[in-house]
């Protein structure tokens, strides 16, 4: 019950806060140059997407290795299209 919970919480500050949960894909160079704007503490990987939030978007490239950045780079289990459910 207290995750449902958290999860509907997390929902409706993220309506209240305006959040997109679009995606944006680019290629291996020009996600290097934002990753260099934005510097994420961390990217993410899923497959053979790299990721990393920024201005309320997923930013994303899947022409990246881990070694092209200085972040850690953690593994995650899942990257959905989905927004959280209430």
């Amino acid at each position: 019950m207290a995750a449902a919970g958290g999860a509907a919480a997390a929902a409706a500050a993220a309506a209240a806060a305006g959040i997109s949960y679009y995606r944006v894909k680019f290629r291996r160079g020009e996600f290097l140059d934002l990753v260099s704007i934005a510097r994420p503490r961390i990217i993410y990987r899923r497959g053979k997407n790299h990721f990393f939030a920024f201005d309320s978007f997923v930013m994303y490239s899947q022409e990246c290795e881990d070694g092209d950045f200085g972040q850690r780079v953690m593994e995650a289990i899942e990257l959905s299209n989905s927004s959280w459910q209430t």
